[in-house]
């Protein structure tokens, strides 16, 4: 046994002296983790005093969780994946969380806006004189020919690509000087199509409230054409847990429609769209609803497509939001196994506009089938419930 003084000495030399309190660990060294900084909370002006909430972290690598409902956010909650709408009276709470869990950022939004008003908008204006391109800050792109789990036969292409068979010279997607979105199809060469997909995912993103598009679709054998939402959570949970609203959709030439079309058409209508939601549990022909033009109206003149959402419900409408042609609510999930109800889970939803071709349900498109065809859009709106 040595003295107290040349055990301290051995222990320096042997480089395993502890420095109580550091944090870290004696046997290895390894730092304490570091806390990352509180998520950044910031805002921009929608329409009519509502907001758009942006969220960040400063600490790289960091995921960032929030809840819109005054709880305490913890790894359990939303994962935070594009700005979203504020339209009425809410707290916004985040954190980040790396190594450690930051501090609660949080920010609380006092919004009287009346119902029924309009809080964001995309209304496709162009004064530049030429196709211009669809608002960047807004509209990304799904693009290439997988298939998209259809068995589509579209390459879709995005604003500016020359990858073949896309060109920026014809573009899939664009604003027209006239002020409607075109989303063509076309047939560059035999047995090639192109067209576009839009979205606003990682860009935009809402929850609760009335969504309208005014729109007018090609008709013919082959064309699929839809507007419909997703939500944010789908990089996460994947489809169909994130769930899926479609407000606009339908296939084929103007007329009734074909077999196997989900809810219940009525025989010898003029025409038809459908209104359908999807979830884990309830995809395919499970919970859709047909739409049915009177009076010889068709798809193809313009109309105003509309989905209210509230907590518990989801209703579609054509061209009056007073009368709806359907609500689901989670009472219709009776009876389908391993249903759950995904639209209330505090995940905001990004919109998608497309126009596909051919695929599963429409089947190919022949001889009859125009092509370029354009999908038109006036606007996309969101007004307050």
């Amino acid at each position: 046994m040595g003295t107290a003084a040349t055990m301290m000495a051995m222990a320096l030399s042997a480089g395993v002296l502890c420095a109580c309190g550091a944090g870290g660990s004696a046997a290895t060294g390894t730092p304490a983790p570091t806390q990352p900084a509180a998520p950044a909370i910031t805002t921009a002006a929608a329409l009519n005093g509502a907001v758009i909430v942006s969220l960040s972290s400063a600490t790289s690598g960091a995921t960032i969780y929030y809840t819109v409902d005054g709880s305490t956010p913890t790894a359990s909650s939303q994962i935070y994946e594009a700005p979203f709408l504020v339209s009425s009276s809410l707290t916004v709470n985040a954190i980040a969380q790396g190594t450690g869990a930051s501090k609660v950022a949080s920010q609380s939004f006092s919004l009287s806006i009346p119902s029924g008003t309009l809080v964001w908008s995309d209304e496709f204006a162009n004064t530049s004189g030429s196709n211009a391109q669809p608002n960047p800050q807004v509209w990304t792109y799904d693009t290439g020919n997988s298939g998209f789990g259809n068995d589509e036969l579209e390459t879709y292409c995005a604003w500016g690509s020359n990858t073949a068979p896309c060109s920026a010279a014809s573009p899939s997607a664009y604003v027209g000087t006239d002020g409607y979105l075109h989303i063509v199809a076309q047939q560059p060469s035999p047995g090639v199509y192109t067209s576009a997909r839009l979205k606003t995912e990682g860009l935009f993103s809402f929850q609760y409230g009335r969504i309208e598009f005014r729109a007018q679709v090609p008709e013919a054998q082959g064309y699929w054409p839809a507007a419909w939402l997703m939500g944010n959570n789908i990089a996460t949970v994947d489809w169909p847990a994130c769930g899926e609203t479609d407000v606009l959709e339908r296939i084929d030439a103007a007329g009734p429609p074909p077999a196997g079309t989900q809810g219940n058409p009525v025989a010898g209508t003029s025409d038809w769209n459908q209104g359908s939601i999807h979830g884990t549990g309830f995809t395919g022909g499970n919970l859709g609803t047909t739409y049915d033009f009177t009076g010889g109206a068709t798809a193809a003149a313009w109309h105003t497509y509309g989905m209210i959402w509230n907590k518990g419900s989801v209703s579609y409408y054509v061209d009056n939001p007073g009368q709806p042609y359907v609500t689901y609510t989670p009472a219709n999930l009776a009876g389908l196994s391993g249903a759950l109800w995904p639209f209330d889970s505090g995940q905001s939803n990004f919109i998608i506009l497309n126009l596909a071709i051919g695929g599963s349900w429409p089947g190919a498109p022949n001889a009859s089938t125009p092509f370029p065809s354009q999908m038109l859009v006036d606007y996309v709106r969101i007004y307050t419930n």
